[in-house]
């Protein structure tokens, strides 16, 4: 064979290679992101791309896991502390608390293996909250990104709020482990589905005077908000 035709053999090589990686991308970008997302309850939430992912612009407030079974509303605060199992309540008992902030739930609901999630979404990993993160990039702004602005939910100052994300981030509070409330208005706090440890778990949090998000390990037993993420990459993404 003559050099000419392995330069042509060659050639002919390097482009169907990339015939079949564009192809593969291709289906990446099939991938359709909806408006909305509706839980098993009924309740509708909006969504937002981040970078590769797509979040749910608004807290969970579903009172039953994915298939049906119902997730126990425990108010009383002894009961609340010794729970091993899922459980979910409203921000002091209130109702009302929980049409503007989701409701709290422990992370015994995040982890049953009856997912709390919409199908085709889920409680996002410790690795996934990096990711947003990271693409965000200056971590000590990252959570100003995410807050709501203003001062209609969030406490004054609010720094740093600018909302660019539109992920809407708002100051749920959460139920400490013993069953007492605190933090409505001056801190947003998420689970993840990482688990630390036998007793703890891990999550991220957003004060009302930082403009920081905060990961750390809490309890199980506290009740926490969650925010969650699509299953799937996000239309006009390559390679995720």
């Amino acid at each position: 064979m003559t050099d000419t035709g392995r330069v042509w053999i060659s050639t002919l090589s390097i482009l169907t290679m990339l015939l079949i990686l564009t192809n593969s991308c291709t289906k990446n970008l099939s991938v359709t992101v909806p408006a909305t997302v509706t839980d098993i309850d009924g309740n509708v939430y909006h969504t937002v791309q981040i970078g590769t992912q797509v979040w749910l612009v608004e807290n969970l407030k579903t009172t039953r896991y994915r298939h049906g079974h119902p997730i126990a509303n425990v108010t009383d605060s002894t009961s609340w502390n010794n729970l091993t199992t899922g459980a979910y309540c409203s921000y002091n008992n209130d109702a009302s608390k929980s049409a503007i902030y989701g409701l709290l739930y422990n992370w015994y609901a995040v982890n049953d293996t009856d997912s709390i999630a919409p199908k085709g979404w889920h409680v996002p990993a410790q690795t996934e909250w990096t990711t947003m993160s990271t693409y965000l990039g200056n971590l000590e702004s990252v959570g100003g990104m995410l807050k709501e602005t203003g001062t209609t939910h969030w406490q004054t100052p609010n720094a740093g709020a600018n909302n660019m994300t539109l992920f809407t981030a708002l100051p749920g509070g959460e139920r400490l482990s013993h069953g007492s409330f605190t933090g409505i208005g001056t801190t947003g706090a998420w689970w993840s589905s990482t688990g630390d440890n036998t007793y703890d778990a891990w999550g991220r949090y957003i004060n009302y005077n930082d403009s920081t998000l905060f990961r750390y390990d809490d309890t199980q037993k506290v009740g926490f908000s969650i925010r969650c993420v699509m299953d799937y990459p996000a239309a006009g993404t390559i390679g995720y």
